[in-house]
């Protein structure tokens, strides 16, 4: 009988359970010490967790319907073609330059930097459709290749051919457009023939015949070949 008893759970000696209370002791300490900086950082997350989700519903849900507001009388504009307008509103409404002003943050502040950019490229201001452009982030979009495309021609249109080739080079990077990548593949061959690249030209107006020859541009890429000494 002592022996099971000796065997049994809980029925350690005396000696043993003594041994083990300043371990025990000294783990609630440690617990102790640690306890404020942890409760501390466990109300901050809590706190953060909620001011994020009261930001979230009570501050940015309605800003966003704001702007959507706000924006719709600049699209008008600019699908009219009356781009002060569009850029700076009528008076009553206001234009993409406000939406940004006033509305930073939301989706529609971004996408009219987009507007804005084009705006400004149609109106002959290319510095400010530079900037525009390049704050409008275009990831995730459906402009995204576009908007890189516009800033190669906005570079282009500033002389710039170095940085008009990066952008119509990230603005071909979509193979399953089948209409912007020719368009930029086609604008990227001009330029290189520009910079007496004729090689680099040859590759671009040759990827438009193979991978996309149903193209308005694949029409003309025989006549551009022939210039570079590629007869068909």
């Amino acid at each position: 009988m002592a022996n099971r008893a000796r065997n049994m759970p809980g029925t350690e000696p005396a000696a043993t359970q003594i041994q083990d209370v300043p371990a025990l002791r000294k783990l609630e300490a440690t617990y102790e010490k640690s306890k404020k900086p942890i409760n501390t950082a466990l109300t901050i997350i809590v706190v953060l967790v909620v001011g994020y989700l009261a930001y979230d519903k009570l501050y940015k849900a309605p800003l966003e319907e704001k702007a959507g507001t706000a924006i719709s009388f600049a699209q008008r504009y600019f699908e009219a073609d009356s781009l002060n307008k569009a850029l700076n509103g009528d008076g009553q409404h206001n234009g993409f330059l406000q939406v940004i002003k006033k509305y930073g943050g939301t989706k529609e502040a971004n996408i009219s930097h987009y507007y804005a950019g084009i705006c400004y490229l149609k109106g002959g201001d290319f510095a400010n459709a530079i900037k525009q452009l390049k704050d409008f982030d275009g990831k995730g979009t459906l402009v995204e290749y576009t908007a890189w495309g516009l800033l190669g021609d906005a570079y282009m249109e500033n002389k710039n051919t170095k940085e008009a080739l990066e952008y119509y080079n990230k603005a071909i990077g979509n193979k399953d457009d089948k209409s912007t990548t020719p368009t930029y593949m086609f604008r990227a061959g001009l330029v290189y023939e520009m910079n007496n690249q004729p090689e680099e030209a040859k590759k671009m107006y040759l990827r438009i015949r193979d991978e996309y020859p149903r193209s308005p541009q694949a029409r003309d890429i025989p006549k551009s070949l022939a210039k570079l000494g590629v007869l068909e």
